[in-house]
């Protein structure tokens, strides 16, 4: 038997709750994630997992083994990369999950000064606006724009996100500037459908340093950053929009602020990874990677 073989495939079954999951993340069939913990079990002379119908639960023996695991594996991976012929240079795979807006205007632009420093991570970028189950679907970090909510997660505050509320020139000639909060009802507007709650976003604005929501009626409500900003473009409604996204076409003229004398609240920007798990060297890596890059960004300025 492969102990260290055993040792991964074992934490893997236990961070996804599958041995399902667990087999696909890790490329292998799924009988043999089986007899891998079957056999591990059997040497350890242990049972490690309470198997039910709905989900595995760790037994006491099981979980001492799973802290202990990965605690030894995250220190075989470092012994392994400080006498690499590259040096201390981490390397492996690495997956991560943001935003589009974010990957596209802020990591893409500059992932060529990141392989440059680091050619040996292979990494893997997830886009999507849905909070994804980082331990099941085997994600070594994320970067999350607003409240955090995980509790079992580690975070590191990467910037602040501005937000701007805009509209068309079509729009405006339609419906009119907006000259105060209390013109709601002459107005409509875009609305964005929160990945944290799943309802629709009403617009808000900060307003003597207190945040206040105001409700306008909705034409479109769609759950995509970018889906967002192509149906507020058609002139549709007003729509509050990451000022990332929002620049090159303020500066086009395609796009006009409005109401800017009370501006969205920013939200707090986040890098987080399992607090279970030891950041390995790439993720390392990454995290003071993407702290440096976000903190000198010109697009994150306010």
């Amino acid at each position: 038997m492969d102990r260290l073989q055993a040792m991964e495939v074992f934490i893997r079954v236990v961070d996804t709750n599958s041995f399902t999951k667990a087999a696909e993340t890790l490329n292998l069939p799924r009988p043999s994630v089986t007899n891998i913990i079957k056999n591990l079990e059997a040497y350890l002379k242990v049972r490690l997992l309470q198997r039910t119908t709905r989900r595995l639960n760790l037994t006491a023996d099981g979980t001492a083994y799973y802290e202990k695991c990965v605690r030894v594996l995250a220190e075989i991976e470092e012994i392994e990369n400080s006498f690499s012929t590259t040096g201390n240079a981490p390397r492996g795979k690495l997956r991560i999950e943001t935003s589009g807006p974010i990957c596209k205007m802020i990591i893409v632009p500059a992932l060529d000064d990141f392989h440059s420093r680091y050619p040996e991570i292979e990494l893997t970028i997830g886009i999507s606006d849905r909070r994804v189950d980082m331990i099941e679907e085997g994600v070594d970090c994320a970067i999350r724009v607003g409240t955090l909510i995980d509790s079992n997660m580690i975070a590191r505050r990467l910037s602040d996100f501005h937000f701007v509320t805009v509209a068309t020139p079509g729009y405006i000639e339609n419906f009119g500037l907006p000259r105060t909060l209390e013109a709601h009802d002459e107005h409509v507007a875009v609305k964005y459908i929160s990945a944290r709650t799943s309802r629709p976003m009403e617009l808000r604005f900060q307003v003597d340093g207190k945040e206040i929501e105001v409700k306008i009626p909705s034409t479109i409500t769609v759950n995509d950053a970018e889906a967002h900003l192509a149906v507020g473009l058609k002139g549709l409604g007003l729509f509050q929009i990451a000022r990332v996204l929002a620049l090159p076409y303020l500066d086009s003229g395609s796009l006009v602020e409005v109401l800017p004398q009370w501006k969205p609240a920013a939200m707090a920007t986040s890098l987080v990874y399992p607090q279970n798990r030891h950041p390995s060297l790439p993720l390392r890596a990454f995290i003071s990677w993407i702290i440096d890059l976000c903190a000198d960004h010109p697009l994150l300025a306010g």
